[in-house]
């Protein structure tokens, strides 16, 4: 579905992404570890239109998306969530939902004259749709409530729910459990199973929680210093020695080993 070839990303001298080459098949949940400075953001960054790559190629189900902004990516189904949520806080958990999809008709002042019917009729097929996907992720209890008010967890479910109002085809979800207490992170991770199950979505995740992604990813790619250091079941990238040295460095992994000795 993705296929990431020879990515470089530079910001100055600093190689952030340096050689990646990658592909996250349809249908799959990816996980995409590593050490803090890795390159995993910045490369999410990249193929999601955030930031232009320095050279290299990006393609989606064969179309060359490479340097393509943020928006028009969005219109065909690729969609990203950041490590803080981005929410609209002074409305409710119910009107964050309702403004993301693109086109309505509320939009063009025109309409506000000569079209309230159709805005109305809009609006209420978007309000059914936003309380099926709070129902959806449990957070039906939310839908009055500010966006603001509302917990870091909550807001995590809040911007899932955000690409169920567009039917997403991909979702790059960067670092969804950080700062959510277990509950609500296996209240996020069910969300996405059965997105994945249920819906077709592909996900791309991002994730420091081994327990997290042991649960949700297959296959699970890691990165370090820009690039891709290996692939596999997370068992097979565990027990892989460059992937041991990337996280622990020489010293600490030949420490293990001799500790391990009998």
């Amino acid at each position: 579905m993705i296929v990431v070839e020879d990515v470089h990303k530079h910001f100055g001298g600093f190689h952030a992404v340096d050689g990646a080459s990658l592909e996250i098949a349809k249908g799959s949940i990816t996980g995409l570890i590593g050490p803090n400075g890795a390159g995993k953001t910045t490369l999410f960054n990249v193929i999601a239109g955030v930031l232009q790559p320095t050279s290299g190629r990006v393609t989606m189900d064969g179309e060359d998306i490479t340097g393509l902004p943020p928006h028009t990516l969005f219109s065909k189904g690729l969609l990203r969530t950041f490590q803080i949520a981005h929410e609209f806080a002074s409305m409710t958990c119910r009107e964050n939902l309702m403004m993301v999809p693109g086109g309505q008709s509320g939009e063009r002042l025109w309409d506000t004259w000569f079209g309230r019917k159709r805005i109305a009729e809009e609006e209420r097929a978007l309000r059914a749709k936003a309380d099926e996907v709070l129902e959806f992720l449990t957070i039906e209890h939310l839908a009055e409530h500010k966006a603001g008010q509302v917990s870091g967890g909550q807001k995590k479910l809040l911007e899932l729910g955000r690409t169920m109002m567009v039917d997403a085809k991909i979702v790059f979800l960067d670092e969804v459990g950080a700062g959510v207490n277990r509950t609500l992170l296996n209240t996020i991770g069910d969300a996405i199973i059965r997105l994945n199950k249920e819906r077709g979505y592909t996900f791309v995740v991002i994730e420091h929680d081994m327990d997290f992604i042991e649960r949700l990813c297959d296959p699970v790619i890691c990165m370090a210093e820009g690039k891709v250091l290996a692939q596999g079941t997370l068992a097979e990238i565990k027990a892989n020695e460059q992937v041991i040295e990337a996280y622990l460095g020489t010293g600490l992994k030949n420490k293990d080993k001799l500790e391990a000795t009998p």
